[in-house]
Protein backbone atom coordinates (compact mmCIF):
# COMPACT_ATOMS: atom_id res chain seq x y z
CA UNK A 1 0.00 0.00 0.00
CA UNK A 2 1.52 3.50 -1.00
CA UNK A 3 2.31 6.11 2.11
CA UNK A 4 -0.45 8.23 1.22
CA UNK A 5 -3.04 5.30 1.01
CA UNK A 6 -1.95 4.32 4.32
CA UNK A 7 -2.34 8.51 6.03
CA UNK A 8 -5.68 8.73 3.55
CA UNK A 9 -7.02 5.32 5.52
CA UNK A 10 -5.84 6.64 9.09
CA UNK A 11 -7.77 10.14 8.62
CA UNK A 12 -10.96 8.39 7.35
CA UNK A 13 -12.31 8.13 10.82
CA UNK A 14 -11.88 11.66 11.75
CA UNK A 15 -13.68 12.33 8.38
CA UNK A 16 -16.11 10.28 9.64
CA UNK A 17 -16.67 11.66 13.26
CA UNK A 18 -16.41 15.39 11.87
CA UNK A 19 -19.14 14.09 9.52
CA UNK A 20 -21.57 13.62 12.52
CA UNK A 21 -20.03 16.49 14.28
CA UNK A 22 -21.07 19.01 11.62
CA UNK A 23 -24.13 16.90 9.85
CA UNK A 24 -26.27 19.73 8.35
CA UNK A 25 -23.55 22.26 8.21
CA UNK A 26 -20.87 20.85 5.71
CA UNK A 27 -20.93 17.59 3.22
CA UNK A 28 -17.53 15.90 3.36
CA UNK A 29 -17.00 13.50 0.38
CA UNK A 30 -14.26 11.21 -0.31
CA UNK A 31 -13.09 10.36 -3.52
CA UNK A 32 -11.25 7.32 -4.99
CA UNK A 33 -8.30 9.38 -6.86
CA UNK A 34 -7.16 6.39 -8.61
CA UNK A 35 -10.89 5.78 -10.02
CA UNK A 36 -11.56 9.05 -10.78
CA UNK A 37 -8.21 10.58 -12.57
CA UNK A 38 -10.29 13.47 -14.50
CA UNK A 39 -11.33 14.65 -11.01
CA UNK A 40 -8.45 14.44 -9.66
CA UNK A 41 -6.50 16.27 -12.60
CA UNK A 42 -9.16 18.78 -12.50
CA UNK A 43 -8.34 19.57 -8.72
CA UNK A 44 -4.10 19.30 -9.76
CA UNK A 45 -4.09 16.62 -6.92
CA UNK A 46 -0.63 15.38 -6.59
CA UNK A 47 -0.26 13.46 -3.32
CA UNK A 48 -3.04 11.55 -1.46
CA UNK A 49 -4.44 12.19 1.24
CA UNK A 50 -5.48 15.68 -0.11
CA UNK A 51 -7.87 17.84 1.21
CA UNK A 52 -10.58 20.50 -0.55
CA UNK A 53 -12.39 23.10 1.55
CA UNK A 54 -14.92 24.64 -0.64
CA UNK A 55 -16.99 27.52 1.42
CA UNK A 56 -19.92 28.95 0.00
CA UNK A 57 -18.44 32.60 0.00
CA UNK A 58 -14.84 33.00 -0.65
CA UNK A 59 -11.96 30.86 -2.04
CA UNK A 60 -11.61 26.98 -2.16
CA UNK A 61 -8.18 25.80 -0.25
CA UNK A 62 -6.26 22.85 -0.89
CA UNK A 63 -4.34 20.96 1.55
CA UNK A 64 -1.80 18.13 0.95
CA UNK A 65 -0.94 15.57 3.88
CA UNK A 66 -3.25 14.09 6.80
CA UNK A 67 -4.13 16.37 9.44
CA UNK A 68 -5.06 16.31 12.90
CA UNK A 69 -8.62 16.34 14.46
CA UNK A 70 -8.11 19.83 15.93
CA UNK A 71 -6.91 21.44 12.73
CA UNK A 72 -9.80 19.94 10.53
CA UNK A 73 -12.08 21.77 12.96
CA UNK A 74 -10.09 24.66 13.06
CA UNK A 75 -10.46 25.10 8.91
CA UNK A 76 -13.82 24.19 9.26
CA UNK A 77 -14.54 26.60 11.93
CA UNK A 78 -12.55 29.37 10.48
CA UNK A 79 -13.66 29.16 6.36
CA UNK A 80 -16.79 26.79 6.57
CA UNK A 81 -19.26 27.43 9.28
CA UNK A 82 -18.05 30.89 10.74
CA UNK A 83 -19.93 34.05 10.05
CA UNK A 84 -18.21 35.32 7.33
CA UNK A 85 -19.18 32.25 5.65
CA UNK A 86 -22.53 34.33 5.54
CA UNK A 87 -21.83 37.49 5.17
CA UNK A 88 -22.90 39.56 2.04
CA UNK A 89 -20.48 39.92 -0.40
Amino acid sequence: MPIGAGLAKMVSPILEELGKEYEGKIVIYKVDTEAEQELSAVFGIRSIPTFLFIPVNGQPAMQPGALPKHVFKQVIDENLVGEKQFAEN
